[in-house]
């Protein structure tokens, strides 16, 4: 056989010709790349076997070993692509952006519902824990659709402090976005309120999903200032990780069960996210009015219950608390472990006097 393949050996000797493939007699390992580079073929190895088979009776070819499928990448190249996402947001325009986060403070909102309605009595059958970690699977609902279906949400653009930090976007950039998004994050929230209200789905088991929405809202003004943004921190800290998990996975299924598990942990352990709360404080507003509730809860557990404690008491602390948690513990950290610039030392040129000794 007129073989002219490197790896192709072929010897005399006294007891007759003899052929064989160097790769296949000292085990090399070859990937498909290499093979298509010199020009081994399933074809041309079929060619070899039968060549060996027919000069010593047996034969064997390489078998190209095929790398195992990348699932997920690495942390350094999740730092890569967040700052290009960063970039990417940075260079979004109006009415787009806007759009976009009305989506998304829409998709938070339907999270916060499905959330409601699912644990509204949940916790009589099943007690407190669970029916938390119920809730927060339901709740996951909000981030999948804002990943998944694309859409600008203010908490998870809190990393394009990464490409701030790269010097890829501006501070201006990253302001200009995060003040059209939280704007619009609001009136996409306040829109399915509006919907949600007057389709009287609140109604549902005898007025239980209402109640469950009233004392929801009840608890979340109720709480201290300080409290408030330490759970903003914290909730944050877990909603930017699950977008940067959902960076790492390559199919749909990855990228949900990298949402899931970190938006899971924080409603189950009861942290407080600023868009999520743009839903769940105005509903209880306007349902504590209507006279099948009168009955049910006192007037003073309501009191509280206003704009103005939800703008002061809730949204600016948990608004702040949610910078801190993804700016600082997810973005900065991040960008100092995997992208930061290494400091080179110095190299001084030698002086006259350290050459004379």
């Amino acid at each position: 056989m007129a073989n002219r393949c490197q790896f192709w050996k072929e010897y005399d000797s006294v007891s007759g010709s003899i052929s064989f493939c160097e790769l296949a007699a000292f085990i090399r390992s070859v990937n498909p790349a290499f093979l298509a580079e010199i020009g081994c073929t399933p074809e041309k190895r079929k060619e070899c076997l039968g060549s060996m088979e027919l000069n010593i009776g047996t034969g064997e070819v390489p078998v190209p070993v095929v790398p195992p499928p990348v699932v997920c990448d690495p942390p350094p190249i999740i730092a890569q692509s967040a700052v290009a996402l960063a970039e990417k947001k940075a260079a979004t325009r109006a009415p787009s952006l806007q759009l976009l986060a009305i989506l998304a403070g829409a998709y938070i909102a339907l999270g916060a519902i499905l959330c409601t309605i699912v644990t509204n009595d949940l916790p009589t059958y099943i007690g407190d824990g669970l029916s938390r970690l119920i809730g927060g699977m339901s709740f996951s609902l909000g981030l999948i659709l804002v990943v998944m279906g694309g859409a600008e949400l203010f908490t998870g653009n809190n990393l394009m402090v990464a490409g701030f930090l790269e010097k890829k976007v501006s501070l201006k950039e990253v302001f200009n976005n995060w003040g059209w998004v939280y704007v619009f994050n609001f009136v996409g929230s306040l829109i399915v309120v509006a919907l949600f209200f007057y389709s009287g789905i609140w109604k549902a088991n005898g007025a239980a999903v209402g109640l469950k929405a009233i004392n929801t809202a009840v608890a979340k003004t109720s709480l201290p200032w300080s409290e408030a943004f330490f759970r903003g921190i914290f909730c944050n800290w877990l909603v930017c990780l699950a977008v940067w998990l959902s960076m790492a996975g390559k199919d749909a299924f990855g990228k949900i069960i990298g949402i899931m598990i970190p938006i899971t942990a924080f409603v189950a352990a009861g942290f407080e996210h600023s868009i999520a709360n743009m839903y769940f404080i105005p509903m209880g507003i306007l349902l504590k009015s209507q006279p099948i509730f009168q009955s049910l809860i006192a007037a003073d557990v309501t009191q509280g219950l206003t704009w103005g404690t939800f703008l002061w008491n809730n949204l600016v602390p948990v608004t702040l608390g949610n910078i801190v948690g993804g700016v600082f513990f997810v973005a900065v950290v991040y960008w100092n472990a995997y992208l930061r610039p290494v400091a080179r030392p110095a190299i001084h040129a030698p002086t006259m006097k350290s050459i004379k000794g």
